[in-house]
This record gives C-alpha cells, sequence and structure tokens, in this order.
C-alpha cells in the first residue's frame, strides 16, 4: 500500500545506524519527507556490510540491508569529530525540522552537537534520541542489541515453547516496535505540538522501556494475579486455548488458528465436520488452559494432520474463520494480500515461483533509491 505524502516538506536529518533509527526515518521519508542521511567518513553505517551478500560484496555495493531501510533518502558524509563537520550539522539544523541520532547518551553533547546546543539554532527542531535502555538511569551507558531489551523487558520469556524454552525470533520487536515506531510516535506528536505554536522538544526513546510498555497481555495476568496465565499453554493467547493456536498438517507445515471468538470458532467447526467442538470454548465455560482445552487441541490436531497446509486453506480462508496458513517470507511476497493479485491460493506454489518473486521484491526496494547527494543541496 502507498501512503500519501503527507509530510512532504518536513526535512528530517538521520544520524541514526543499524535498523531502529534507519527504519523510523524510512517512515518518515514514506510519508514524503525528505531525508538527509548523514554517516561518518570511511565506512560508514556498520548496516552496509552486515548480512551482504557475495554478489554485493564483488560489486562493491551496500547489502540489501543498507539498502532497504535507506531507501528514499539522500545520504551525505560528516566527520562530527572536526570543527568543520561540527559547523556543517550545525547550518543542516538549523534549517531541520527533526533530528534523529542513535549515539550512546552524552555523545552527542561531548561533541558540542547536543540538544540544548542545536535548540539555541533552531527552537522549532525535534530532536530524537533513541537509545538501547534510555538517557538517564543505570543503564544508560550499557551496550545492548534487541536480544538484550527484550529479555530485559520480560518479552522473550513470553516467547516460549511449551516446556518454557524461549525462541529466539528472526523478527527484531524491541527495535522495530520499542525503537523504530516509537520513534515515529513521538515525532508526530512533537511535530503536531510545534505546528500549533509551541516549540521543539528532545524526544528520549528507549527501546527496553518502549517494549515493556506494549508488553500489554503480561501485565493483564500480573494485574489478575495470575502467573500461571503467563506461561506457554496456559494463557487465552499462548496456547490455553484451541481456538486461539498453531497445528502441524499433513506436509509438516503450519495453520494457525485464530477463532477467539464464538462465531468464528463454530464455523471452523462446522467446516472440518466437527459441529458438536462448537460448544467447547472458553466463552461458554471451557477452563483456559485446563483439562478439556487441552484435550480437545490434541483432538484439533489430529484432524489438521490429515490435510495439506494447501487443501486446509483452500477449504477455510474462504470462510472467514479466522484461520490462515503459516506463510514463509518468500510466500507472504508472493502472497495476493501483498502483491494485489487475485489468483493464486494462499501457501500454494513452488519454491523456484518464490525465489523469482523475491527476486523482483529485491528489484523493487532498490528501485527508489536515490546516490549520495552534497550536504549544501538540502
Amino acid at each position: 500500500m502507498s501512503s500519501p505524502a503527507v509530510l512532504q516538506g518536513l526535512r528530517v536529518l538521520d544520524l541514526t545506524r543499524l535498523l531502529p533509527g534507519p527504519v523510523a526515518t524510512l517512515r518518515l521519508a514514506e510519508l514524503g519527507a525528505d531525508v538527509l542521511k548523514i554517516e561518518a567518513p570511511g565506512a560508514g553505517d556498520d548496516a552496509r556490510v552486515m548480512m551482504q551478500s557475495a554478489a554485493d560484496r564483488v560489486a562493491g555495493r551496500p547489502g540489501a540491508f543498507y539498502r532497504i531501510v535507506n531507501r528514499g533518502k539522500r545520504e551525505t558524509r560528516l566527520d562530527l569529530k572536526s570543527e568543520s563537520g561540527r559547523n556543517v550539522l550545525k547550518a543542516l539544523a538549523r534549517d531541520a525540522d527533526v533530528l534523529v541520532e542513535s549515539f550512546r547518551p552524552g555523545v552527542m553533547a561531548r561533541l558540542g552537537l547536543g540538544y540544548d546546543t542545536l535548540r539555541e539554532l533552531n527552537p522549532k527542531l525535534v530532536y530524537c534520541a533513541i537509545t538501547g535502555y534510555g538517557s538517564s538511569g543505570p543503564f544508560a551507558r550499557r551496550a545492548g542489541h534487541d536480544l538484550n531489551y527484550v529479555s530485559y523487558a520480560g518479552v522473550l520469556d513470553q516467547l516460549a515453547s511449551t516446556d518454557g524454552t524461549p525462541v529466539l525470533p528472526n523478527f527484531q520487536i524491541a527495535d522495530l516496535l520499542g525503537g523504530a515506531l516509537s520513534a515515529v510516535t513521538q515525532i508526530l506528536a512533537a511535530l503536531w505540538h510545534v505546528s500549533r505554536g509551541g516549540e521543539g522538544r528532545f524526544l528520549d526513546v528507549s527501546m527496553t522501556h518502549a517494549t515493556y510498555a506494549h508488553n500489554v497481555v503480561a501485565q493483564i495476568a500480573l494485574a489478575n494475579d495470575d502467573e500461571e496465565d503467563q506461561h506457554a499453554g496456559h494463557g487465552l493467547l499462548n496456547g490455553g486455548v484451541p481456538c486461539y493456536n498453531l497445528y502441524r498438517t499433513l506436509d509438516g507445515r503450519w495453520l494457525a488458528v485464530g477463532a477467539l471468538e464464538l462465531k468464528f470458532w463454530e464455523t471452523l467447526c462446522a467446516a472440518i465436520d466437527r459441529p458438536e467442538w462448537g460448544t467447547r470454548h472458553w466463552s461458554l465455560g471451557q477452563a483456559v488452559g485446563g483439562t478439556d482445552a487441552a484435550a480437545l487441541t490434541r483432538e484439533l490436531a489430529g484432524v489438521i494432520a490429515s490435510r495439506t497446509l494447501k487443501e486446509w486453506s483452500t477449504l477455510l480462508e474462504p470462510l472467514d474463520c479466522c484461520v490462515s496458513p503459516v506463510l514463509t517470507p518468500a510466500e507472504a511476497a508472493r502472497h495476493p494480500l501483498f502483491t494485489g493479485a487475485t489468483s493464486e491460493q494462499p501457501g500454494a506454489g513452488k519454491d523456484a515461483e518464490a525465489r523469482t518473486a523475491m527476486q523482483s521484491e529485491r528489484a523493487d526496494m532498490r528501485a527508489p533509491l536515490t546516490g549520495p547527494q552534497r550536504q549544501d543541496k538540502y
């Protein structure tokens, strides 16, 4: 889906690296903002070579990681350790609306480029600092990555198998939800304040604190003094009921059943020729994580295991009962939900077709990129 250029004319200075900050400024660019990515001389952003393919190394170009999260931005290099580099950044900050950085707390201040300095040059500037643990507090200067943030926030403990083993996700929850999304939300709120005649402000985005705040279902269990409900296989949303669970299919794939409401559950039970199961639902008194819920989960697992993912998708998706195939990233890239096509069956297709689609997707990602620009054109 394309986004309207509602932020056209907004000028953003992007001093961030790796994933959280670049994705935040990417979202602003997608909304029409003019984003200037500023990197240090030399190697620049570490994302240029992280997860870089052999073909990209041979071609001497940044890897897909860098290209995807920095598409649609202009680029320049500044040595902020030099007086000339600092002076250029100050000149850019005078005319900018937003500055986003992801250095450790205190780095920009030591360079003479902290918020207190830049606000004197531009009182309307919205200055956003994305850090792991916040700009103050006992952990402020500690290093960390997504895995550390979600572990401290109590989120990783929630991403666990039924035996309690945490699952290492390939989706960076703290970086993207706690960092990028939180930054964009706060930036837009601050810009609204500025547009109403207010001054700019310093935004302190802690990825760990924001992730902790979003761990809502676990907080509900704590408020209910129900520690057991937090454990995998015992809560309403983590495997404690058959109507909201994952099931392996005949071909070794997985089906996601999200029939949380009774009407969806009844539709599903009728479709699989088990209408009598419709009364065995949490809303009708079935104990979440209880004996009947566990037994029915096993029974439903036996039914789902009798057919392939394609067969279940063909039968259940048209019924609007909140059942979906667990797609691979390659399958998701070619799914009609994201391509706009209508002829392909979800979960179906050959691996070669999926690879071709992913290649096309990568080509689309490259298309909007702009080359390095001189800072005096900002």
